[in-house]
């Protein structure tokens, strides 16, 4: 019996997205725990689960959320606090004794990845707590392999985007002077471990020292002008890979561009206090949604191509007791009953958001063409813009994954031309739907081929 060209299409999506639910392991969310109203942890591993989120960082060792984690499959980091840093670094018996407690009554069976000693330590402006970092880290790393995990859950410490001096362009990446010497040490210590350098850039508070409309679309992933590296001659869309571009730049003037980087927290609140910049429902949802798709396009930042870093979201829930302005209690991406307060199209039962569409003016509808791509010439910077925005607004790029039907070829023209094209199909078709700051075009030629279907057709 012939098979309907309508029955493959569906088919081949319904794969795709089991395909995008489980294999989006760069994908991670920060539990903060500065609040006295979070759900249970039952309930905290029960909605992990129900989403493409794989990864949780715990900025302690929460026994009771490490335990409620188990047999889950996702990935925990748990740290040890800055106060702890001192008896780890004098004394290997209390290392040995923090992993018996926090580490082994769990593993394997709660997925601990990570452990991360201390947090922005190296900024902290204190020269004794700085100098005993690394013997902490060694302690550590040395109680793990004594108890044979060494290499299975990996030793760091988390630093803030201010150990760089300087981080524009991103191609003059350099960590602070002073710094340098404790940096090689730690640098050395992950290269050797095969661990990564974790980081923590936040778009947000670059929008906030500089609030011009251009700056918000740069670090929103929407469309935009970009911005010239004059020292790589590369052209960025986004202040993410900027940031991350910039830490990696870093890491190669040390002579350890090896070194994996991991986004310990990156994210947007969604309120602030009246006199704060940038807070809002709308921008925090495009932040992390944009993020996460750009994340799921898998094209890597311009200078590690092809590969998504892993990238922790702050936070899964608002934190009510944090001192600070309003914004620093409204980061969540869930409310304490579990709701979502904004959809970033993370749920395995939706991996689309509803986005509200902007009212604009009917005007009329072509009348023979039916798909919208690229025109020719528009530069990858520019088709990757849209394509990270197109995938953002709750399109449903499965298809443009690894695996994927339209996967191949993989290239940022053809991902974003069929992105364009979904994104038209699903706005309504209209010509305004098809515009990408004026760099795509309504065809009436088919561009699907062999098992990529674009939707479309005459309208």
């Amino acid at each position: 019996m012939a098979t309907s060209p309508l029955f493959l299409f569906l088919s081949l999506l319904f794969f795709q997205s089991l395909h995008l639910s489980s294999s989006q392991s760069f994908i991670g969310v920060n539990y903060g725990q500065v609040a006295d109203n979070l759900p249970p942890p039952a309930a905290t591993a029960k909605l992990l689960q129900s989403t493409s989120i794989q990864k949780l960082r715990l900025y302690g060792a929460d026994p009771a959320i490490i335990k409620a984690l188990a047999n889950t499959g996702v990935g925990i980091v748990i740290g040890a606090a800055n106060g702890e840093i001192p008896a780890l670094a004098s004394d290997p018996n209390a290392a040995t004794q923090w992993i018996n407690s926090n580490v082994l009554p769990f593993y394997p069976a709660s997925k601990i990845i990570l452990i991360t000693v201390g947090n922005e330590v190296m900024i902290s402006n204190d020269e004794s707590l700085i100098s005993q970092l690394l013997p902490a880290m060694q302690n550590m790393q040395n109680a793990l392999n004594s108890a044979s995990l060494g290499g299975k859950v990996k030793v760091s410490t988390v630093h803030a985007m201010s150990v760089l001096a300087q981080s524009d362009p991103p191609s003059s990446g350099l960590f602070i002077p002073s710094l340098q010497n404790t940096m090689k040490g730690i640098l050395q210590f992950l290269k050797d471990h095969g661990s990564p350098f974790t980081i923590n850039p936040y778009p947000f508070f670059a929008y906030q020292s500089d609030p011009r409309p251009e700056t918000l679309a740069f670090c929103l992933f929407q469309p935009n002008a970009g911005r010239l590296d004059s020292g790589s001659g590369i052209k960025y869309m986004n202040m993410f890979d900027a940031q991350v571009d910039a830490v990696h730049s870093a890491l190669n003037a040390m002579g350890f561009k090896d070194v994996e980087i991991v986004v310990a927290e990156t994210g947007w609140p969604y309120r602030g206090d009246p006199n704060e910049i940038g807070p809002s429902v709308e921008n925090a949802k495009a932040y992390n949604g944009n993020l996460i798709a750009h994340l799921r396009s898998m094209v890597g930042t311009p200078l590690m191509p092809g590969k998504s870093v892993d990238t922790y979201i702050f936070a899964l829930y608002d934190e009510d007791l944090k001192p600070g302005p309003s914004s620093e209690r409204a980061f969540g991406l869930f409310k304490p009953d579990l709701s979502a307060v904004y959809d970033v199209g993370i749920s395995k039962s939706s991996q689309t958001p509803s986005t509200p569409k902007t009212p604009v003016t009917p005007a009329p509808k072509p009348t023979a063409t039916g798909w919208c791509v690229p025109k020719a010439g528009v530069p990858d910077a520019q088709l990757q813009a849209s394509l990270d925005y197109a995938c953002g607004q709750g399109m449903d790029c499965s298809s443009i994954q690894p695996g994927g039907a339209c996967f191949e070829p993989n290239t940022i023209a053809s991902h974003a031309a069929f992105a364009m094209n979904l994104y038209y199909q699903t706005s309504g078709k209209n010509p305004w739907n098809c515009d990408f700051s004026q760099t795509a075009i309504l065809t009436s030629q088919n561009p699907s081929y062999n098992g990529c279907i674009y939707p479309g057709g005459s309208i």
